[in-house]
C-alpha cells in the first residue's frame, strides 16, 4: 500500500516539476499508437520536449492539487479524458507538431473500427479468379472478368470518414492487400501558458495574419474616412485629402504661393505644356538627326527644367 501512495506521490511532484518548467502542453490522443512508435516519437523529440503518461484518474487527481497555487491549470481538466498523453516542451511549436504526427504507420481494416478517412478501392485487376465475383457484387463493387481474373472497373468508396468498417469490408480490403488506414499520435488540444487552444491555430502562416492585419486597417482606414473620425491609419490620407483641398482653394482664389505658381501656370497655359511632351518623346529617336535640330533640343531642355516641382 506504502508502495503505491509512493509512486503516485512521485508521479504529482514529476508532473507539477513539468508544469513549472515548460510553458506548453500538447494533449495527445494515443490510440492504436504502438510502443516502437511511442519509443521513435520520444527519440525525435529528444532535448525539445518531454512525454509523459499515467491514469486519467490519477491526473485528474493531481491537477486539482494545483490549481490552489496555479489556476489557470483548471482549464487542461476538460481534456483529460479517453486513451490521451502529454507532451511538454518550451520549443517552437509548429516544429514539435509535425514532429509529434509524422510517425504513422500504415494498418489494415479491423472490423468495428472507425474508419478515419474515406476508403477507396481502386479501379484495376485484382488476379482473383471468378469465383470470388459474388463477393465483390455483395458490396456493391462494379466488375468484369478480363482475362480470367476479375478487374474493377471503376474506383469505388467502400467506406465512409466515420462510418465503421463492416467484416464484408474488412475481408475485401485484406483480400486485396490494401491498408487503407494510418495511426499515430494526434494533437487533441494544445496549453500555452494558460491558454487552451486548437492545434489548428498552428497551421496558420504569417503571409495569412499579415492579409488579416492588411484587410482590418484598410476597413478601419474606410470607417475612419467616412465618419470623418480621427484614427492612425488614416491620417495620412487625411492630411493627402486636406492638401487637395487646400490646392483646389488657392486655384480658384488669387491665393498663391511658390510651389503652387507652376500648377496655376499649367492650368492657364496647357497648351505649352502639352507641346513640350511630344518633342521629349522624339528627342531619342533623333540620335543622327542632322545639326540644325540643335536649337529645337535646346528648346526641349529648356521646358524640362520647368518640370513639375509641386512638393520640391
Amino acid at each position: 500500500m506504502g508502495g503505491k501512495s509512493a509512486t503516485k506521490a512521485a508521479y504529482f511532484e514529476k508532473l507539477k516539476a513539468l508544469l513549472d518548467e515548460y510553458k506548453t502542453v500538447f494533449i495527445v490522443g494515443v490510440d492504436n499508437v504502438s510502443s516502437q512508435q511511442m519509443h521513435e516519437i520520444r527519440l525525435s523529440l529528444r532535448g525539445e520536449g518531454v512525454v509523459l503518461m499515467g491514469k486519467n484518474t490519477m491526473v485528474r487527481r493531481a491537477i486539482k492539487g494545483f490549481v490552489n497555487d496555479n489556476p489557470e491549470y483548471e482549464r487542461l481538466l476538460p481534456f483529460v479524458k479517453g486513451n490521451v498523453g502529454f507532451i511538454f516542451t518550451n520549443g517552437d511549436l509548429k516544429s514539435t507538431k509535425e514532429k509529434i504526427l509524422a510517425n504513422r504507420v500504415a494498418a489494415p481494416a479491423r472490423a468495428g473500427a472507425i474508419a478515419p478517412g474515406d476508403v477507396w478501392i481502386p479501379a484495376g485487376n485484382t488476379g482473383m479468379e471468378p469465383g470470388k465475383t459474388s463477393f465483390f457484387q455483395a458490396l456493391g463493387v462494379p466488375t468484369k472478368i478480363a482475362r480470367g481474373t476479375i478487374e474493377i472497373t471503376t474506383d469505388l468508396k467502400l467506406v465512409e470518414a466515420g462510418n465503421k468498417v463492416g467484416p464484408s469490408e474488412a475481408t475485401l480490403l485484406n483480400m486485396l492487400n490494401i491498408s487503407p488506414f494510418t495511426y499515430g499520435m494526434t494533437i487533441q488540444q494544445v496549453y500555452d501558458q494558460g491558454q487552451c487552444f486548437s492545434s489548428a491555430v498552428l497551421d496558420i502562416e504569417e503571409s495569412q495574419l499579415l492579409e488579416a492585419f492588411s484587410s482590418a486597417i484598410n476597413t478601419i482606414t474606410t470607417i475612419s474616412l467616412a465618419v470623418n473620425y480621427p484614427t492612425l491609419p488614416a491620417v495620412m490620407h487625411s492630411l493627402v485629402n486636406s492638401y487637395k483641398k487646400v490646392l483646389a482653394v488657392a486655384v480658384e482664389t488669387e491665393y498663391s504661393w511658390p510651389e503652387i505658381e507652376e500648377l496655376k501656370d499649367r492650368i492657364a497655359n496647357p497648351d505649352a505644356y502639352a507641346s513640350a511632351a511630344p518633342a521629349a518623346a522624339a528627342a531619342p529617336a533623333a540620335g543622327g538627326a542632322p545639326a540644325a535640330e540643335a536649337p529645337k533640343e535646346e528648346e526641349e531642355e529648356s521646358d524640362e527644367d520647368m518640370g513639375f516641382g509641386l512638393f520640391d
